[in-house]
């Protein structure tokens, strides 16, 4: 049978239409609208950094990703996008995607095995483990940046609620501080927040602030609910930076007497007396 083009065009309709409804049955749930937007995220990192002590005292960038690693929202504490450290903005969303792609909540848990209260890894706790001889070294090289995503758009966007990473996975893996999974009520793990701008300390007490600010550690223990678990040893402050390591005599990186150590910064402090976690 001949096709004339009026039937080739035709086809070539239906078929667009056929891939276009399937797009849009299989396209990914994106979890931000359950999400604080940019105007919040930018009130609460403007918040903590302003209550932070330690470290630098620099500006900070902020990133918010979903469940799925979609980056939600960018924004910055200073006057301009200039104020803070241009590198940490796709910093902040790498330690955003980390610490979502690497905690659990208690839907982990089923036939005997997974988290029952879940597991919440700050991007503080990946450093130890990621260092040579380290049983997770290598892990900062599995899921690189989108450099796409890092920097497409006019730069005139970045930090604002048109950010162009915003609607879009990152990717990446950071393994020093400025990284926490974000659990709303009923322990539920919705995303994270991954701060930078500071010294690797001062950003994991600054994201802490942030999320606490967020109402977003829905972590501790309260009614028929076990605190989330974490590593830090202290189930009011789960996923906290730990400082255990000591020099190591062979050289080369310190030991970490619990195995999930963070090295200490220039003016490190207040790390223990941050906000405890909520139920």
């Amino acid at each position: 049978m001949k096709l004339t083009k009026q039937y080739l065009v035709v086809g070539a309709c239906a078929l667009v239409a056929v891939s276009t409804a399937w797009a849009d049955d299989y396209r990914p749930e994106n979890g931000c609208e359950s999400l604080p937007n940019q105007a919040a995220l930018k009130a609460a990192l403007v918040a903590a950094t302003s209550a932070e002590t330690s470290g630098l005292n620099n500006q900070m960038w902020g990133t918010i990703v979903d469940r799925d690693g979609v980056v939600c929202a960018v924004a910055f504490s200073g006057v301009n996008r200039g104020a803070q450290w241009p590198g940490s903005r796709i910093i902040s969303a790498q330690k955003a995607n980390t610490a979502n792609a690497f905690s659990l909540d208690s839907s982990s848990s089923s036939d005997g095995s997974g988290q029952a209260n879940g597991l919440a890894l700050s991007t503080a706790n990946l450093y130890t483990p990621t260092q040579p001889g380290g049983s997770l070294f290598g892990l900062q090289a599995s899921n690189p940046v989108d450099t796409k995503v890092g920097y497409e758009g006019s730069s005139a966007l970045y930090g604002t609620s048109a950010d162009p990473m915003v609607g879009h996975k990152i990717g990446g893996v950071n393994v020093f501080g400025g990284g926490l999974a974000l659990y709303d009520k009923g322990h539920k793990l919705v995303g994270a927040v991954g701060v930078s701008g500071d010294t690797s300390c001062a950003d994991h007490n600054i994201a802490w602030r942030t999320r606490h600010e967020l109402k977003l550690d829905h972590m501790g223990s309260g009614g028929s609910l076990a605190a989330v678990g974490g590593v830090s040893g202290d189930p009011t402050r789960p996923d906290n930076i730990v400082f255990d390591i000591t020099p190591n005599p062979n050289g080369g990186s310190g030991v970490s007497a619990g195995g999930f150590g963070h090295p200490s910064c220039i003016n490190t402090s207040g790390s223990n007396l941050l906000p405890v976690v909520i139920p």
